[in-house]
């Protein structure tokens, strides 16, 4: 059996996207967490980090290396990640740059993918997102990205086909925010103002949605991480 080191490391690209319900999870299952803000700390001892790296999501596009030049660093640090295969969860922007960093085309997306939907699941063995059968979940983003061709695709939505990935038992990807906790999705919904806005997105209706759906996602989705790291260390 492996051991997982006891600290989670997260890379987050905005102060409000954390882990969310996820980091209670984590601490009562008897992890750590430390977080690295990308732009101002250097990535590299989170992306060689031979314990588990869950990099989170954020505002900017995987191809916006001219304007924010940390991410090309971020992409090339994790390209070897990958390759040694270390174990790595990536959500939103995390999930993209996964894609990227395997050789898969990220791209601009034909439309904006923001509100509550329930994933289309695939039927693939041992499908660690199993237990969000019938659950609303968190989508929030413009981009999308085509699969890697060593990568498993696991769930997908009315809108995009690509909604998570694995490669294997340690690389997963999740364009959704599974993570999303009830109590802090307003701040969502103030820092990401001007792209609701942008999108006409209806704020009131968007939050009732929160208001509806967050809890049940938050209650469930723990089954899903508690399912990832299990087959960590199996």
């Amino acid at each position: 059996m492996t051991t997982l080191p006891d600290t989670i490391y997260a890379i987050q690209h905005l102060a409000f996207e954390d882990l969310g319900a996820w980091e209670d999870v984590l601490y009562q299952l008897g992890y750590r967490v430390r977080y690295f803000e990308a732009g101002k700390d250097d990535l590299a001892k989170a992306l060689n980090y031979t314990g588990l790296t869950v990099i989170l999501g954020g505002p900017i596009g995987v191809y916006e290396t001219e304007d924010y030049p940390f991410l090309q660093q971020e992409i090339d640090l994790l390209k070897v990640r990958l390759e040694k295969n270390l174990p790595t969860l990536g959500i939103c922007l995390g999930a993209q740059l996964i894609a990227h960093a395997l050789g898969a085309k990220v791209y601009a997306g034909h439309s904006k993918e923001i509100g509550w939907s329930q994933l289309q699941l695939n039927t693939v063995e041992q499908n660690p997102l199993q237990a969000l059968v019938g659950t609303e979940v968190l989508h929030w983003h413009g981009d999308t990205f085509e699969l890697p061709a060593q990568a498993e695709l696991l769930a997908s939505s009315e809108v995009y086909p690509n909604q998570a990935f694995r490669v294997g038992e340690n690389i997963l990807g999740l364009q959704f925010h599974p993570e999303v906790a009830a109590d802090g999705l307003e701040k969502w919904l103030i820092g990401h103002t001007a792209e609701l806005r942008h999108a006409q997105i209806n704020i009131p209706a968007l939050r009732a949605d929160n208001q509806r759906f967050a809890a049940q996602l938050e209650h469930i989705s723990g089954q899903v991480l508690a399912a990832y790291l299990k087959a960590l260390v199996s």
